[in-house]
C-alpha cells in the first residue's frame, strides 16, 4: 500500500506545480486554491508512504515523479520546448527511479 501512496503522492506534486504555474503568482484565486490542496494532499500521501518505506527512496522517488510529470505536463500541456538533451535527462531520472525501486528493501 505504501507505494501506492507514494505513487499517488508524485502526481499530486505534478498537479500542485502545474496549478502553481497557472495561479501567475497566487494572483488567481482557484488555481491558488487547487495548488494548495493539492499540495496537501500530495504531503499527506507522502507521509502515509514513509510509515513503510526508507525516506530515502520514498523521497527520491516522490520528487522524481513529480520532476518527470512536471516534464510530461509542461511539453504536451503546455507546450513547452521538447528536444533530445530534456528527454534524455527525462530518461535518466526514470531510470534512476526504477533503480531506487528495485533496490529498496520494501
Amino acid at each position: 500500500m505504501a507505494w501506492i501512496f507514494l505513487f499517488f503522492a508524485g502526481l499530486f506534486e505534478v498537479v500542485w506545480s502545474y496549478f502553481m504555474k497557472q495561479s501567475q503568482g497566487f494572483t488567481l484565486l482557484v488555481p491558488s486554491i487547487l495548488m494548495i490542496v493539492s499540495m496537501i494532499a500530495s504531503f499527506w500521501l507522502l507521509s502515509l508512504s514513509l510509515k513503510a518505506l526508507p525516506l530515502s527512496t520514498a523521497y527520491t522517488i516522490w520528487t522524481g515523479i513529480g520532476a518527470v510529470g512536471a516534464f510530461l505536463v509542461g511539453i504536451t500541456v503546455l507546450g513547452e520546448q521538447i528536444n533530445a538533451g530534456r528527454v534524455i535527462a527525462a530518461l535518466l531520472i526514470v531510470s534512476g527511479l526504477l533503480l531506487m525501486k528495485m533496490s529498496s528493501p520494501n
